[in-house]
């Protein structure tokens, strides 16, 4: 079976559409999380005011774009397990297909 067959399966465009609703949203917030911090610090003054003592926003937000990241490995890390056992039943009806059109 070649690429394009098995691209035009059910499977494999459930596939693709479940990794499409879940990494396209957590693009978005990774990006707009990550930019936010040089946004913010470049054109306003919010971010300069004490947290706690000398500590300003600024470095706690920092710190949370390191606990972001972290977070979001973590639930890539999760949603992958689901998706290598679709690749896996894509595999097995693809390596099923091709048993079945070879000649004895």
């Amino acid at each position: 079976m070649t690429y394009s067959e098995a691209a035009k399966t059910e499977t494999f465009r459930n596939l693709m559409a479940k990794k499409k609703r879940f990494i396209i949203p957590l693009s978005v917030f990774f990006l707009a999380f990550y930019f936010t911090l040089p946004i913010l610090t470049s054109y306003s003054d919010v971010l300069n005011q004490p947290a706690f003592g000398s500590v300003t926003w600024a470095w706690m937000f920092a710190f949370a774009q390191f606990i972001m990241t972290w977070v979001l490995c973590y639930l890539y890390s999760r949603q992958s397990v689901k998706f290598d056992a679709m690749c896996n039943e894509l595999k097995a009806q693809t390596d099923h297909k091709e048993e079945g059109a070879r000649p004895l």
